[in-house]
C-alpha cells in the first residue's frame, strides 16, 4: 500500500532540487488539495538543484515517469500517482539521476499499487 500524491507533495532529485508539482485536475481532492495523475509529474521544473560545475548540468526537469502510478485507481480516466514515484531527471550524469518522493502531502489514503 503507498500513498497518493497530492500537489504539495514533496518530490524532489537525488541532489535535493525542488520539482515543481502542478495538478491537470482540480476537482478530486484530499484535504482540499488535488490529487496528482498520470502526467502529471513529467515535464516539471526542478529548482534549486544544487549539482552544478564545470561540465556539469543540474537538473532542470522531470522526464517521464518509470514507476508510480496506480493500475487500479484512477481520477477523470487517468492513474493517480502514488508515493512509489519514480523517474529521471535531465541533469548530470545522464541517465543515472532520478527524482522520488519525500513526502506524499498527505498521509489519509493508501492505494494498492
Amino acid at each position: 500500500m503507498f500513498e497518493l500524491l497530492i500537489l504539495p507533495a514533496d518530490v524532489r532529485c537525488d541532489h535535493a532540487g525542488d520539482v515543481v508539482n502542478k495538478e491537470s485536475q482540480s476537482w478530486a481532492t484530499v484535504s482540499g488539495h488535488p490529487i496528482l495523475r498520470d502526467n502529471d509529474p513529467e515535464g516539471r521544473d526542478i529548482d534549486w538543484c544544487p549539482n552544478r560545475g564545470a561540465n556539469i548540468k543540474p537538473c532542470g526537469k522531470t522526464l517521464k515517469v518509470e514507476v508510480g502510478y496506480s493500475v487500479f485507481v484512477t481520477v477523470g480516466g487517468k492513474k493517480v500517482v502514488l508515493a512509489s514515484l519514480q523517474g529521471k531527471t535531465d541533469g548530470t550524469p545522464p541517465g543515472a539521476v532520478h527524482y522520488r518522493v519525500r513526502d506524499p502531502g498527505q498521509r489519509y489514503v493508501l492505494v494498492g499499487s
